[in-house]
This record gives C-alpha cells, structure tokens and sequence, in this order.
C-alpha cells in the first residue's frame, strides 16, 4: 500500500510564490511517476506538472514558466515551486504516484490534495 499527502497550500496574493511539497510511502517502485494535478471550483481536474524517477519532467501550457518541479528519489518526495501566481491559479492541488507493480499492474496513488487561494 502508498500513502501520499500533500502540504504548503495557503493563501497567497496575486504575484505571490508557493511551494507545494508532496511525499509518498509505502511499498514504492522504481521506475514511476509523481505528478501534480488541480481542480478548481466548477472545473475538472487537470494536469499540472509531473516527473519521473529519472527526472524527466513535463508541464501544462498554463504553468510552463511559472512553476517548476523536482523530486528526491530518496525521500519519495515531490516539490512543486510555483512563481507569479494568478487568480486562475486557484484550485486545490493534488498529488499522484503512478508506478507499474509486481505483476505488472499499473496503480495510481492520490493524496487529499492541499487547498491554494490566490487572491486578486
């Protein structure tokens, strides 16, 4: 089984920086993939940035340039660095391990998700 939990969502004002840390444990293999989604408001959910274990990293249009993503394998640890934020950027911000396990199963694990408000 993976835990997953999200933390560092707050209130930030429009211009503002967050960082969003998400760490997952458990039975983790290797190679996999940590991503950040969000949903906001009346919205569905939607990618943000994801990365793997080999440091491969990808972003949504709406956040390239803007937020950045890194891990350290070691801790099962994803951060996600977000600058020049918008009101748009309001959602609440999910993370997700994506491995294939014993037997050839690929799983995705969520955490809760951790709250971002970025006022006008």
């Amino acid at each position: 089984q993976v835990q997953v939990e999200e933390t560092g969502g707050r209130l930030v004002q429009t211009g503002g920086s967050l960082r969003l840390s998400c760490v997952a444990s458990g039975s983790i293999f290797s190679p996999n993939a940590m991503n950040w989604y969000r949903q906001a408001p009346g919205k569905r959910r939607e990618f943000v940035a994801g990365i793997t274990s080999g440091d491969r990293t990808t972003y949504s249009d709406s956040v390239k340039g803007r937020f950045t993503i890194s891990r350290e394998n070691a801790k099962n640890e994803v951060d996600l660095q977000m600058h020049s934020l918008k009101p748009e950027d309001t959602a609440v911000y999910s993370c997700a391990l994506t491995q294939t396990e014993p037997g050839g199963t690929g799983r995705d694990y969520w955490g809760q998700g951790t709250q971002v408000i970025v006022s006008a």
